[in-house]
């Protein structure tokens, strides 16, 4: 029993954790995190809708804009040693963010079923290609055991796994890459005719990819709370960040734009595209690795978000629990086919939640940004929740109305993300001058 509990992680919600995280993990660990199928689906859906060189640039430039924010949240979890979750207690105080936790909790499981299916979907590939045996449930439940098993290790066996994984993929990206390139005419990308099949202009392109970066906004923390600096949690994560989102999202338009010029099925898989050449097997095992990793830390940060919701539990119990859930989740019929609006979904939720998070930490201020956070029933120093929660729900109504109902040709996330967190300045800004005129009165 003694030798089981040395095994499984023992990670808190408080700032007594490993700093383990240099530069080489850090990069490893958010470039592991973006190079996955859902980031390659991501690029797929914007060629033939535009012109590729277009696309290209608009995932350069929405990547690096969309990271900011990313990089800021990981910052604070690197200066507090706290994770995400906890962060918002400050603004929305503990009430508001055990409410935004459950629904964290809830996107990330759902994120779960979705990798957990692809991953069991490119292993049933890999081992049909091999010896002919399919088994598709089976394989997803088997890829999801493995996830399970490296979340209970904890923060630390997540980052070993994370570094080797990491390295994997870019090398068989590179393989796919040079063998796309050697049995097709990559160059034709560049002339491919615009055609419109998924409904994708440039703005909505562009809301796409930043929604890709902010939806690792809630989770960002989890990890970076773990970096030995702060340069290394800014700088390592933009670099491991952009160069995933360019690897992924680059072979995902690469892929979708070949098969459609070559009369085929338009496919977010790229091992349809080389098993005629005998090379699916490395694609599948891209689409594999890519798929673990990012699924180990959707189950991580969900574990991490039901204890903030109920602090106390020893962290493998939720772990346990959540990973047995994401395995049934990952047998739903049809959840692939809501990806799209999954992304939207996500920027709705968290863009406006971690524009207040961010506003209130670098331009409100600091006070309460510490371990006490965990321990307070209450708000400590400024009783801001009515205006966060209020700046939130109207960032949230704007997020959906302005990608599901009225899309803006720029795109939604960039004024959501803005307009919330500048609301929520102007509303604690003002709250502290009423607070301090009141107490200026009380005391004449």
């Amino acid at each position: 029993m003694a030798f089981f509990h040395r095994l499984l992680g023992q990670d808190t919600l408080d700032d007594h954790q490993h700093k383990s995280l240099g530069a080489f993990g850090t990069v490893a660990l958010w470039l592991g995190a973006n190079v996955v199928v859902t980031t390659i689906l991501t690029g797929m859906l914007l060629v033939p809708d535009l012109p590729f060189t277009t696309a290209m640039a608009s995932v350069l430039i929405g990547s690096l804009i969309g990271a900011i924010p990313l990089l800021l949240v990981g910052l604070m979890g690197q200066r507090t040693g706290l994770p995400s979750m906890a962060l918002t207690r400050r603004a929305y105080g503990p009430l508001g963010s055990r409410l935004i936790s459950l629904v964290n909790m809830g996107v990330l499981i759902a994120w779960s079923w979705i990798q957990a299916l692809l991953a069991g979907m490119s292993l049933d590939y890999a081992i049909q290609a091999t010896t002919g045996y399919s088994n598709l449930p089976l394989m997803t439940i088997l890829c999801e055991t493995v996830v399970v098993l490296i979340v209970l290790r904890g923060h630390l066996g997540i980052e070993r796994v994370e570094r080797w994984a990491a390295m994997a993929m870019v090398a068989l990206a590179a393989v796919v890459l040079y063998q796309l390139n050697l049995h097709y005419d990559v160059s034709t990308l560049l002339d491919m005719p615009v055609e419109a099949r998924n409904g994708i202009t440039l703005g909505i392109a562009f809301d796409i990819v930043i929604a890709t970066a902010f939806s690792w906004i809630s989770s960002s923390a989890d990890y970076n709370r773990n970096c030995k600096s702060g340069a290394i949690a800014v700088w390592g994560t933009y670099l491991g960040y952009v160069m995933a989102a360019m690897i992924a999202m680059g072979l995902g338009a690469a892929v979708s734009g070949l098969s459609v010029m070559n009369g085929m099925e338009q496919t977010y898989d790229p091992t349809r595209l080389l098993s005629g050449f005998g090379f699916g097997l490395p694609a599948a095992l891209v689409i594999f690795f890519s798929v673990m990793t990012t699924n180990v830390m959707a189950v991580y940060s969900a574990t991490l978000s039901c204890m903030n919701v109920s602090p106390g539990m020893a962290f493998w119990k939720p772990a346990l629990i959540i990973g047995i859930v994401t395995v049934f989740g990952a047998l739903i019929p049809g959840i692939l086919d809501q990806f799209q609006n999954f992304l939207l979904l996500i920027g709705a939720l968290f863009i406006p939640a971690f524009s207040v998070i961010i506003v209130d930490y670098y331009l409100v201020g600091r006070e309460g940004y510490s371990p006490e956070l965990l321990k307070a029933r209450h708000q400590l120093g400024r009783p801001t929740a009515p205006v966060a929660i209020g700046a939130y729900v109207i960032g949230a109504g704007l997020a959906a109305y302005w990608s599901l109902v009225a899309p803006l040709a720029f795109g939604a996330s960039l004024p959501v993300f803005v307009i919330t967190g500048g609301l929520y300045w102007l509303g604690a800004m003002l709250l502290t001058k009423s607070r301090a005129n009141a107490s200026q009165t009380a005391g004449e």
